[in-house]
């Protein structure tokens, strides 16, 4: 079953608690929150304290997307403001390895996610150590986005990756997803679809995600 994580990077965050509430009560499976520091990407979103408002406003499953130069630095407040997965850039290159290690040992999810320009090679190696691989199909730092046609037969190559291998883990999508590109990016192989602006850009979130989930079969 593909699993549909709405990006908080695209809610009102003037009424967050609400908009969370609307995508729980409408089926989401987990929430994909985007941190960015300014550095790694052009942009700052929020950090720590936000995700920790809204904690204790639903049960469902929170993954940490930091678009960070020093994820490590960022790994612990996150974990202890409630998030349930840490997923991390393969191309911050700082203590990556360890910052894995470390995510493991707090008893959390790990996520690794690549850029557009990254060639699947530089994650193969640390694939048996992750629960989810995660294709960025837009370059990061920017929400509303066009999805890049071009990412498909890198996705089809990651499942044939993950599935060669025997493993067990997602394979996720985040970037210009919405009842268009959703089909196309399921079809090669993704499991699960971070959206945004798909979800959180339409008047009944909830009506959304049913929509996301019919066009996907």
């Amino acid at each position: 079953m593909v699993k549909i994580a709405p990006s908080i990077l695209a809610a009102d965050l003037s009424r967050l608690a609400e908009e969370v509430r609307a995508v729980d009560e409408g089926g989401a499976d987990f929430l994909h929150f985007d941190i960015m520091d300014g550095r790694f990407v052009p942009n700052l979103s929020f950090g720590p304290v936000v995700v920790k408002s809204i904690r204790d406003k639903t049960g469902l499953p929170f993954e940490v997307h930091l678009m960070v130069e020093e994820p490590d630095r960022f790994v612990t407040p996150f974990i202890e403001a409630g998030a349930d997965m840490i997923t991390i850039h393969v191309e911050c290159f700082h203590k990556l390895y360890n910052t894995i290690e470390t995510i493991r040992s707090l008893g959390k999810g790990v996520g690794l996610a690549l850029n557009p320009p990254t060639p699947l090679n530089t994650v193969e190696y640390l694939l048996g150590k992750v629960d989810m691989l995660l294709v960025m199909t837009v370059d990061p730092g920017f929400g509303g986005q066009r999805f890049i046609p071009d990412m498909l037969p890198k996705i089809r190559k990651a499942r044939q990756i993950i599935d060669e291998k025997g493993l067990d883990i997602d394979l996720a999508v985040d970037g210009g997803i919405d009842e268009e590109t959703a089909p196309l990016a399921v079809r090669e192989g993704a499991n699960v679809l971070a959206a945004g602006s798909a979800i959180f850009g339409r008047k009944d979130p909830k009506k959304a995600i049913e929509a996301l989930r019919r066009c996907v079969g």
